[in-house]
């Protein structure tokens, strides 16, 4: 019996890459606005590999400033990687105090990488006595390998480890020893690296030369044997091949010595730990990290046999490992290994469906008798206008559920679904679901109102973390560790051969079903607490959830659209198209395609010469982006044509185009999709179509408003628009008494600061003045410079830095407010409105100054912006309170920024306008009023 013990070093920025990019697509955001991705990534693999593993030693190998003697040989070696992201420079001081609280060794020396630290180790460790695994994904890692050398290699998406010995390499590499890798790696180049290489050779080749010369210098003096290009390649670049076997070879004599004392694994500094985790909230950690280190784990956990070359891949009981996915918050009671993603086939569950009249009876009794339950429609398809119901799945208790299959035909759904009617119409029962509004709408259908208090998780997690995404795969991956059953396993992926739900066997739908329902429910108990230490309950509580019910209200009306009037301006915008089309060809001189940037760049900056020193793309080609265009408008004639062209062609393929297309034909009415979760600040966004982004600054892009007219001759449409409610809220939060002043005495709020900033009597500002006034009115909050506001006024540069200088001046208190926003955003990591939304920002203190920029922006603009947002929401729900307890026949209708939109029947008219502007104005109280301003007309744009 082998009597080695075993060396484990690892590569910790390879790690540390690793779990930042693991987590790019939902970056682990803490309170403080710290991105943590990378530290908890790196954190939960050591912890997993001393879990699995016990090793007898240990240690944690940093580069540090780069491999000198490489650099020296080849100036351009790693000269193309990209800067290291902020969040990975912040992470490294915190992993290393983390590794100093655990005691285990970090080695570094200046002007060597860790790959040389670690080679020259592994070959002290192997002369010691011991065995020596080094913990890498990096392929180059292979030439080190011997007969007690290994690759300790995470595998990709949740498969654990695998340990490459000397078979391994070579099956891998198709080399006969591991020294060849790095003939290998000379020979095809290491992009990552910036190793040259021999042109030509890619992965394929490289092998094929080692088979048959078995070495760089082997085919090197060869040469005679290859044919054709390849040959001169070859033979022009022997000396950048031989240089770049140089470059991969990892060096084995760096002035580092292996004193086994030093590398003992020893019992961590416990309260330093969990003191470095709870500074960055890594609550569940404490609990992974505790289990690691206790006696108790250790006995449950199989430690490597001495007697074999490989470690063992038994899996230690606790948390997740980073390429399991998940977070630090996973669930640590998994039936599965920590370092495996869960899913149906490894986790116990029990998913039952009920298909008979007695089943039936016997399910309803024991729904009823529960306080709450999560629910989950399957339908025929995507459009809840037009989707029937398949089935529906329900569970209360983690890993088991219940589904109910729906008869196709349209009278026995019907009275299926009476039989789950006092379920969904009880007040008591909690109903529980993932995008509820899409199941209340398709319910709706039934005539089945959802009643009793309701829990989103969608909405919940925008809430905890509104930059991630918020898909319940992501969700449950994220913060279960779970893989649920992809819908394309069951129908296939899009196309004219998926399958309706109704064609999927009903075990199949059973299986899918519930567990997206128990999933859902495992993600409510988790965001239940989460809410509550962000402080968003209220927020959840009282604004969110009652909006759904307004939106999926909202959206089910729909609109109604002229169509044959959109056909009129369609044709007005071909006739505007080609007038545009024809100057900018006289311009040019010759006719060619606007649309396309190249030719578009070639014109402009080859041709006309428009510019000294034009900007150019990544690619090569002229910038012809519309901020680019845009500040060279006012001198050029052709550009403004340009433009125009642009906007006139977007306006009518984004708008006259495609709103006919999108009237659902079994209504004649245009159904909107708002979505709460999309916008980080709190705004709604509008989908399919977006109603949001229609222009207003353009005469043809006000009429496609003209278009959304009422529902027949006895309604109006009614406009009720909040009167510069940012501002307002500017003024409140600043509190800044002289713009409060002008609010409450119903100034022109930019006459108003006209005066007072070009020090002339409001009576006498011109409209100019106002002009600028209100542009840096509008501007200020959003950082605007004195270069940003030239462009956007004909002021010059020194005249918008003196106005600016001159309105902070006006307004001091605007100005501390700015500062102190910032402040706060800095020690906090977040911002919040006036209801308490938070807006965190992971930026605000980084070192780059453009990004760091951005986040002090979004400082100041997120809180206004929010509660802007939050109180139209406000509004809504307390008007659509009001119209539904008086039966009124008026409905609201859409919702754009700071405006609502009403199909009002006319006998209601002066009624519902006095409900509208109560509402509206008294929404929520601040130190100045919100004033709202109402219109009717035949259509939406004589309305606003």
């Amino acid at each position: 019996m082998s009597e080695k013990k075993r060396l484990f070093l690892v590569d910790a920025y390879a790690l540390i890459f690793r779990g930042y990019y693991a987590f790019i697509k939902n970056p682990r955001i803490n309170s403080k606005g710290l991105d943590t991705s990378a530290i908890l990534g790196f954190t939960n693999s050591l912890l997993d590999v001393i879990k699995r593993e016990r090793p007898d030693h240990l240690a944690v190998c940093f580069d540090k400033g780069g491999s000198a003697e490489r650099t020296e040989m080849f100036e351009a070696y790693k000269a193309n990687r990209d800067e290291t992201p902020e969040a990975i420079k912040i992470a490294v001081p915190y992993i290393c105090e983390i590794l100093k609280a655990m005691h285990i060794p970090i080695i570094e020396k200046a002007g060597f990488e860790a790959d040389d630290i670690i080679g020259t180790l592994s070959v002290q460790a192997e002369k010691a006595g011991y065995q020596t695994f080094m913990v890498t994904p990096d392929k180059d890692f292979a030439q080190l390998v011997t007969e007690n050398v290994f690759m300790y290699r995470p595998k990709s998406f949740g498969g654990g480890y695998e340990t490459w010995g000397l078979d391994e390499v070579k099956a891998k590499f198709e080399v006969e020893r591991p020294e060849q890798v790095i003939d290998f790696l000379g020979m095809m180049g290491d992009s990552a690296d910036n190793i040259p290489g021999l042109p030509g050779v890619g992965e394929k080749t490289a092998k094929k030369f080692i088979k048959e010369f078995g070495s760089m210098e082997g085919l090197l003096e060869n040469t005679d044997q290859l044919k054709g290009k390849m040959k001169e390649k070859v033979e022009a670049n022997k000396e950048l091949g031989l240089l770049s076997k140089k470059l991969a070879r990892i060096m084995l004599d760096v002035p580092v010595e292996f004193h086994e004392e030093d590398f003992e694994m020893s019992q961590p500094d416990t309260e330093a730990v969990k003191t470095i985790f709870q500074e960055l909230e890594f609550r569940r950690l404490i609990d992974n990290f505790i289990k690691t280190f206790t006696a108790e784990s250790a006995e449950k956990i199989e430690p490597a046999a001495t007697t074999t070359s490989k470690p063992t891949s038994t899996a230690g009981a606790g948390q997740f490992s980073l390429f399991g996915g998940g977070d630090e918050n996973n669930s640590s009671d998994s039936t599965t290994s920590s370092n495996e993603r869960k899913t149906a086939e490894n986790t116990s569950h029990f998913y039952q469906s009920v298909t008979t009249p007695l089943a039936t009876k016997l399910f309803i009794n024991n729904l009823m008798k529960q306080s709450s339950v999560c629910f989950d429609t399957e339908t025929t398809g995507l459009n809840p206008i037009t989707a029937e119901l398949v089935g529906i799945a329900f569970s209360w208790e983690t890993g088991k559920g219940f589904y109910l299959p729906f008869p196709e035909d349209k009278t026995e759904a019907q009275t299926l679904i009476e039989h789950l009617r006092p379920f969904f119409e009880s007040e008591e029962i909690q109903k529980i679901g993932q995008n509820l509004k899409y199941d209340i709408k398709v319910l709706s259908k039934y005539n089945i109102t959802v009643r009793g208090k309701l829990f989103d998780t969608m909405l919940a997690h925008y809430l905890i973390n509104p930059d991630m995404r918020h898909n319940m795969d992501v969700l449950a991956e994220t913060y279960l560790n779970y893989t649920p059953i992809s819908i394309e396993t069951l129908i296939g992926k899009k196309g004219k051969n998926q399958l309706s739900m109704r064609q999927v066997p009903v075990d199949k739908q059973t299986e899918y079903a519930v567990e997206d329902a128990d999933i859902t429910l495992q993600l409510k108990e988790h965001f239940e607490n989460e809410l509550g230490q962000a402080n968003t309950q209220q927020l959840f509580d009282d604004i969110e959830i009652p909006l759904l019910r307004v939106l999926g209200d909202m959206e089910l009306e729909g609109i109604n659209l002229d169509i044959p009037f959109l056909n009129e301006l369609a044709e007005a915008l071909n006739n505007d198209i080609a007038l545009l089309q024809d100057k900018i060809f006289s311009l040019a001189g010759e006719e060619f395609n606007i649309a396309s940037p190249k030719q578009l760049g070639d014109i402009l900056f080859d041709k006309l010469k428009l510019v000294d020193k034009p900007k150019k793309t990544k690619t090569g080609q002229y910038a012809t982006s519309e901020d680019i265009l845009s500040y060279l408008a006012k001198d050029h004639d052709i550009i403004q044509h340009i433009l125009d062209y642009r906007g006139l062609t977007k306006l009518k393929s984004t708008y006259v185009d495609a709103l006919p297309l999108q009237v659902e034909p079994s209504t004649g009415r245009v159904h909107t999709d708002y979505m709460q979760t999309v916008a980080a600040t709190g705004r709604l966004s509008s989908n399919n179509p977006n109603l949001q982004n229609i222009p207003i600054r353009t005469e043809r892009g006000r009429q496609v408003r003209k278009a959304f007219i009422p529902r027949n001759e006895d309604y109006t449409l009614l406009a009720a628009d909040y009167s510069q409610i940012e501002l307002r809220i500017i003024a409140a939060l600043s509190k800044e008494e002289t713009m409060i002043d002008a609010f409450k005495h119903g100034e022109d709020i930019h006459a108003s600061t006209a005066a007072k900033v070009f020090n002339v009597p409001i009576e006498e500002v011109t409209r100019e003045q106002r002009s600028n006034a209100k542009t840096v009115n509008f501007g200020i909050v959003y950082g605007v410079s004195a270069f940003g506001l030239s462009n956007q006024t004909d002021l010059s540069r020194t005249e918008a830095k003196e106005l600016i200088d001159t309105y902070y001046k006006t307004y001091p208190k605007l100005r501390n407010y700015i500062s102190e926003q910032v402040d706060y955003a800095r020690d906090h990591g977040y911002v919040q409105t006036v209801l308490g939304r938070r807006r965190y920002l992971k930026d605000i203190n980084s070192r780059n100054a453009v990004v760091r920029g951005a986040a002090e922006r979004n400082a100041v603009n997120a809180p206004i912006q929010g509660s802007a947002a939050d109180i139209i929401k406000l509004a809504m729900i307390n008007i659509h309170k009001k119209l539904t307890e008086g039966k009124f026949k008026t409905k609201m209708l859409l919702q754009v920024h700071d405006e609502l939109v009403f199909d009002v029947y006319k006998p209601e008219l002066e009624t519902i306008k006095d409900i509208i502007k109560t509402e509206m104005e008294n929404a929520y109280v601040l130190d100045v009023p919100l004033v709202v301003e109402i219109d009717t007309g035949h259509n939406w744009l004589e309305a606003h």
